[in-house]
């Protein structure tokens, strides 16, 4: 089926990144599967790749993430996705100590039978301010 604008995976993916960005933990969790898989990588050397399973060792590592996150921040540049795949370009605000930065970001999305993230897959750079 050909991608649409407003699918289904774009708004759980959405709904996700809305809920996370905002500190909203247990929306976030609310959203995705039990045997979730995430991995997540950048380029810069100090931003050590990720590879998770699990709705616990995720939001575990989403929250201490996302702790950094300026809530209010969240800018989604584009999206495209179907009934079960999602694909957000976005940007968030980050603070580390005393020094704020963009992170740039792509997510993409696979949904399971029931509508919840089974996998993620995050490329992302940090921009200094």
């Amino acid at each position: 089926m050909a991608a649409q604008q407003e699918s289904p995976a774009i708004a759980i993916a959405r709904a996700h990144v809305e809920a996370w960005s905002n500190h909203d933990f247990d929306t976030a969790r609310t959203l995705l599967a039990p045997d979730v898989r995430v991995t997540a990588t950048a380029t810069q050397p100090r931003q050590p790749a990720t590879a998770l399973t699990g709705a616990d060792d995720y939001m575990a590592g989403l929250t201490r993430f996302a702790q950094a996150v300026v809530p209010g921040s969240l800018r989604i540049l584009a999206s495209a996705g179907d009934e079960r795949n999602a694909l957000l370009m976005l940007t968030v605000e980050v603070k580390f100590g005393a020094g704020k930065a963009t992170l740039a970001g792509a997510r993409l999305y696979l949904l399971d039978d029931n509508d919840k993230i089974k996998t993620e897959h995050v490329i992302y750079y940090i921009a200094q301010d």
